[in-house]
């Protein structure tokens, strides 16, 4: 059977945009389906520095640069009010000889800047429609427009978000779960100096994050119980602007409302396993996490560029890209990297909200240990952005721009 195209990507949000780009980037012929928007909430995503180089090698990143602010110092915070409270705990990008932990940037600006370069890209095809069906057998796969075109593939990619088409059609479960926490987000402007340092105050509610954006702007992701969600949610931009600056301790001066504001129920999702026959899953597709930690997007990308790396090797070796051998290497590889970064962003949340004295004294004990170990310090700083199980980002320079190597 001949097949239209090499691989089908599902799916134009960031992690699918990315995954697209670098498959075509590649030479493999790539269809892309699905429009690329994003919500405009003031969500922001920080870019971890795997990702940022994995972008500049794509030749994107001088896209969105001047859009993205640099995180150089990540500081936490305990405001818990426990008796085992450690003192604050600072991390600087040079300790591990790196000029920026990461790069933050407007959600709805990532997704525009990565589809103006899908749409220039030889070897990507896009469809601006929805999926509404998928099939596969020894041959090739078989991904159904809204419209009523088939597009058949050797591979087919899910990376349509946590309500996947093409994940429910090939019959992979899921385990979902929920927090009863809810995440309200914002762009504030401040009278003071971010000085590029985010600042994550954990709280028994949640965590209570501000990360740097371009000029005296910051983005807000405050976790809270719903109810008291709601409530700051339905405050007008002033009473709003006023409330988080108390919860800063006033931190970075005097705020003002300078973007848009969002309310996101925190919850979980994991698929088990990551792939089926002809499919395999990336971004939310795969697995969802609440906004915390900064994993969410950064894993996704790590799978498009683990999937990327897998296809190159098997086309290398003469091989069916869609073949179960391929498939089943990837998706126990990312399945790992995946349980290990769910696993942890559900443990740190879930301590906050225990208010339980032997857990505070674990956490507070855990946070005095990194603040006064250097080494360790560096090594949990390097595993956060480059993890050991992460398959290596190594790409050739982006053909029309200048890229720097990834990882």
């Amino acid at each position: 059977m001949t097949s239209d195209f090499d691989v089908v990507v599902a799916g134009a949000g960031p992690a699918g945009l990315a995954t697209a780009l670098a498959l075509a980037q590649e030479g493999f012929a790539t269809a892309l389906i699905g429009e690329a928007n994003a919500p405009y909430d003031g969500r922001t995503v920080a870019l971890l520095d795997g990702s940022v180089q994995f972008l500049k090698a794509l030749g994107v990143w001088e896209r969105m640069a001047d859009d993205a602010s640099p995180m150089q110092i990540m500081r936490l915070v305990d405001a818990t009010r426990s008796l085992f409270r450690p003192p604050p705990v600072e991390f600087s990008c040079r300790e591990i000889k790196l000029d920026a932990f990461g790069f933050n940037i407007e959600n709805v600006k990532l997704v525009a800047h990565l589809a103006a370069e899908a749409a220039t890209r030889s070897n990507l095809t896009l469809f601006p429609v929805k999926v509404t069906g998928f099939s596969a057998d020894d041959t090739a796969a078989t991904v159904t427009l809204e419209d009523g075109r088939r597009l058949t593939a050797h591979l087919a990619i899910g990376a349509e978000g946590r309500n996947s088409p093409l994940r429910r059609a090939a019959g992979i479960g899921t385990k979902t779960w929920a927090y009863p926490q809810t995440a309200v987000t914002a762009i504030l402007s401040h009278a003071r100096a971010h000085n590029n340092a985010s600042t994550e105050f954990h709280t028994r509610s949640g965590p209570f994050t501000l990360v740097p954006l371009p000029g005296n702007c910051s983005s807000l992701v405050w976790v809270n119980r719903p109810e008291e969600a709601e409530r700051l949610a339905a405050l007008d931009d002033t009473a709003f602007a006023l409330a988080v600056e108390k919860r800063a301790s006033h931190l970075l001066g005097a705020m003002q409302v300078a973007g848009p504001r969002g309310k996101v129920p925190l919850s979980g999702m994991s698929a088990t396993p990551l792939t089926a026959k002809r499919l395999a899953l990336v971004g939310e597709a795969a697995h969802v996490f609440p906004p915390i930690g900064a994993q969410g997007l950064n894993l996704g990308l790590r799978d498009g560029a683990a999937l990327r790396d897998s296809l190159i090797k098997t086309r290398s070796a003469g091989q069916d890209i869609g073949s179960s051998v391929m498939l089943d290497a990837f998706g126990k590889a990312r399945a790992a990297d995946t349980a290990l970064r769910t696993g942890a962003i559900d443990l740190l949340n879930r301590t906050l909200l225990a208010d339980f004295l032997p857990t505070d004294f674990l956490r507070g004990a855990g946070l005095l240990t990194l603040s006064l170990l250097g080494p360790l310090r560096r090594m949990v700083m390097r595993e956060g952005l480059t993890p050991s199980l992460n398959t290596p980002m190594q790409m050739r320079r982006a053909p029309s721009h200048s890229a720097a190597d990834a990882m």
